[in-house]
């Protein structure tokens, strides 16, 4: 295998944060239990309920009051209300006590005026005397207190009600504080700072397999006609070929397939279509199916067709009647067996299928702790300065986690941990760090980088504490934008049951026995994360579009010379180890070491005297080889590799046509479809390249012991077969093994092997590309 050398700059490096998980703190504190993948933050909670009966300060008899919490150099403000002397807030203020400059935190009660703001009344607390809350205890009772003067002397008028309290970020009231670090963000931008949890829209494919039509009133009798079927769901419209019965009656037996999200909002619009001109459709009839009343079907069974009637299509102003000119003859279903994808499959999150019914109970537990980042990169300017709003976004299965949004800071500290369930080890969680760009007049979010981690590279129970480096490809070349501190463990359930998952195929059985194309997949993938992106979008705060398209890789499939070059050097890389027995090879035959050669040589003989101890020799040699490579087995995950993705060498040209638009914008059209076409055909010829790569790092990943689990797997195997051929004469194991090959095509299923899904899922490099 070729060594590529290390660039410490956007190398993986080893942390050891304060974080129980790790051993670095032990204790029995009921926080540490729960949160210990991330480092303690301590906080001084203030809950600001309610105020009663505040005196007037206006010549209209009335206030509009609000309040200040101050701490040192921090302040927290509240809305204002109107002509209200019994306002009710609720609001909770956090203080984080790293920053704290003062030994008392004051609550203000102020009027709001138009050219100075009146004072009301106040109150303070001695921090010493605030009390310390530690879940799972309830939350602390708020209390009424009587308001003071500026002298220290209480108000005949005027209560606020009050809770304080001291906590770390285990609180529950932690993700809907406003803290103290925005407080120049205002009320109305907190909602979109804050730390939340999304989960995608449960995604179906919907087949429609057009049948026939019958009766079809053609406008011109004369002429044959050339009629097709559009099927319209939203903003996906697909359409059949013209069906080659040239009548009133034609036929297509033709499926159409969608991607749809439940709840089910939009109706299914079906269209038949006559071509009258090479520019001109003419409507036959339509007809609008609800897709509550679709049925769902879960293996590869068919449903029931239906014959549909199609309502005349009328032109506007034309007298409408209410009667059915034709019929046209589906079948219609929610297939639930298949796993519609969002992601690449190279580094999927999930492969379940979409009906619950299908599924297997998890086998165990992904532990992520967000720690902070380190030297992030400015991304706008504020005040004549560069500036950041840095937050975290997480994807695994249907759940997303994104973390509250750090104002005005390049080393941001989020100390936020989130847990997942696991139905299968050879999946991929990707975390993203982001700019929130919405403080800065709703902007786009900028993408500061990514890290992607394989869970079959992960020892179980272990926590891996790492800064992983965040790199991006920019037309000037590659960058670092930061590096980002994860505490990472996966906790098995059961460990047999997840071995088993070596076994099985990788994605549901419907893809097997009934294959969608790869185009059909590459078309309702981009569908898949439309749908994705417009229901995160519509939550508060949303999860933008360009969060989800850089977390999904959309556009990962678009040509690039670079991405061209580094399939090439995988290719090389995996040839490497091919090339070095041919040499050792050619080294035996010129008695290069004659010592090696005499040996080699009496192996030789005894093989051929011995045909029966070829294969337990070789199974013996791999399974000592196996054992040998252990003390080299990676020690940490896996993470963007400049060098393997080759964005260390790439040349202002390259780098121009690969953030060039698709179609490109450089020349005549002429020019524009020769370009668009090569990008194209390369782009296919990429994708097989990178295939070929994934295939051979497969097979070296068998010994190499970056999947632990696996490597274990075909070393006990390995032994195991070495035994059983052993013991068993040669004759008849060959015997087997060629009736097995040329067995009966009724005895073989439809379903991958043992041995196939085993090296389906065995890790490649893939997802350490950029």
């Amino acid at each position: 295998m070729l060594k590529f050398p290390v660039n410490e700059e956007f190398a993986l490096k080893p942390t050891a944060p304060k974080i129980a998980g790790s051993g670095v703190i032990v204790g029995g504190d009921k926080v540490i239990c729960a949160y210990d993948l991330v480092e303690q933050m301590e906080y001084l909670y203030v809950r600001v309920v309610k105020a009663k009966e505040l005196p007037a300060k206006d010549v209209t008899g009335s206030c509009d009051p609000y309040v200040e919490v101050k701490l040192g150099n921090y302040k927290g403000v509240t809305k204002h209300f109107e002509k209200k002397s019994n306002p009710e807030w609720n609001l909770v203020f956090a203080f984080s006590q790293d920053q704290l400059q003062a030994s008392f935190v004051e609550v203000v009660v102020k009027d709001k005026d138009v050219v100075l703001d009146d004072f009301i009344g106040r109150i303070s607390f001695d921090l010493i005397d605030i009390p310390r809350r530690v879940p799972p205890d309830s939350p602390l009772a708020p209390q009424w207190y009587k308001l003071q003067d500026k002298k220290g002397e209480k108000l005949k008028k005027g209560e606020i009600m009050l809770a304080l309290w001291k906590g770390t970020q285990a609180d529950e009231e932690f993700s809907d504080a406003w803290h103290s670090d925005a407080a120049a963000v205002g009320s109305e931008g907190v909602s979109r700072i804050r730390g939340k949890v999304y989960l995608s829209p449960r995604l179906w494919y919907l087949r429609v397999n057009i049948i026939q039509c019958q009766d079809l009133i053609l406008s011109d009798k004369s002429r044959s006609p050339e009629v097709s079927v559009k099927v319209v769901l939203g903003n996906q419209a697909l359409k059949t070929k013209i069906s080659p019965v040239k009548s009133a009656n034609p036929a297509w037996n033709e499926d159409l397939v969608f991607v749809v999200a439940e709840p089910f909002e939009e109706p299914l619009i079906i269209t038949v279509e006559d071509r009258v001109s090479s520019n001109k459709d003419e409507i036959l009839g339509k007809c609008l199916i609800l897709l509550n009343s679709v049925p769902r079907r879960l293996d590869n069974k068919p449903v029931g067709a239906k014959w549909h009637n199609l309502e005349k299509h009328f032109v506007e102003g034309e007298k409408k009647e209410i009667k059915f000119a034709s019929k046209i003859h589906m079948r219609i279903s929610l297939d639930g067996g298949y796993h519609v994808l969002d992601e690449s499959t190279s580094y999927s999150s999930d492969y379940r299928p979409t009906s619950k019914l299908l599924w297997k109970s998890s086998i165990g537990i992904l532990e992520l702790g967000i720690i902070s980042a380190i030297g992030l990169s400015t991304m706008k300017t504020k005040d004549g300065r560069g500036t950041i709003d840095a937050y975290c976004v997480a994807k695994y299965g249907p759940k997303w986690i994104r973390t509250r949004t750090i104002i005005d800071s390049t080393s941001p500290r989020w100390n936020e941990q989130y847990t997942w369930e696991v139905f299968d080890p050879c999946t991929v969680i990707t975390i993203g760090v982001f700019d929130n760009g919405h403080l800065q007049g709703g902007g786009k979010d900028g993408c500061i980088g990514k890290v992607r981690i394989r869970l079959s590279t992960l020892e179980t129970e272990r926590v891996y504490t790492h800064s992983y480096p965040l790199i991006v490809l920019k037309p000037s070349g590659v960058k670092k934008m930061g590096e980002v501190q994860l505490a990472v463990r996966f906790s098995c359930t059961s460990y047999v049951n997840m071995l088993q998952k070596y076994t099985h195929p990788l994605l549901p059985k419907m893809h097997y026995v009934h294959p969608l194309s790869v185009t059909q997949l590459d078309i309702l993938r981009y569908q898949a994360i439309r749908i994705v992106w417009t229901r995160l979008g519509r939550a508060e705060p949303p999860l933008k579009k360009e969060v989800i398209e850089y977390m999904l890789d959309v556009g990962s499939h678009i040509w690039s010379v670079r991405k061209a070059k580094a399939n090439f050097m995988r290719i090389m890389n995996v040839m490497g180890g091919v090339i070095a027995i041919g040499k050792w090879f050619d080294q035996i035959c010129h008695w290069k070491n004659p010592l090696t050669t005499i040996l080699i040589h009496i192996l030789f003989i005894i093989l051929i005297l011995y045909p029966e101890l070829i294969f337990p020799t070789l199974f013996l040699y791999l399974f000592f080889i196996g054992i040998w490579r252990y003390r080299w087995k990676p020690r940490h995950p896996p993470h963007m590799d400049i060098r393997l993705s080759h964005a260390d060498a790439v040349g202002p040209d390259e780098l121009d046509e690969e953030f060039d638009t698709f179609p490109t914008s450089k020349g005549s059209d002429l020019v524009r479809m020769r370009y668009d076409r090569l990008r194209s055909i390369g782009g296919r010829i990429q994708t097989v390249i990178g295939d070929l790569a994934m295939q051979g790092e497969r097979f070296q990943s068998l010994l190499s012991w970056r999947d632990s689990r696996a490597s274990a797997l075909f070393v006990a195997f390995c032994l195991f077969a070495a035994i059983v051929l052993y013991v068993t004469p040669f004759q008849i194991v060959a015997l087997l093994a060629g009736l097995y090959v040329l067995r009966h095509p009724k005895l073989r299923s439809k379903v991958p092997s043992y041995g196939t899904n085993f090296f389906k899922r065995l890790p490649a490099r893939s997802d350490c590309m950029l």
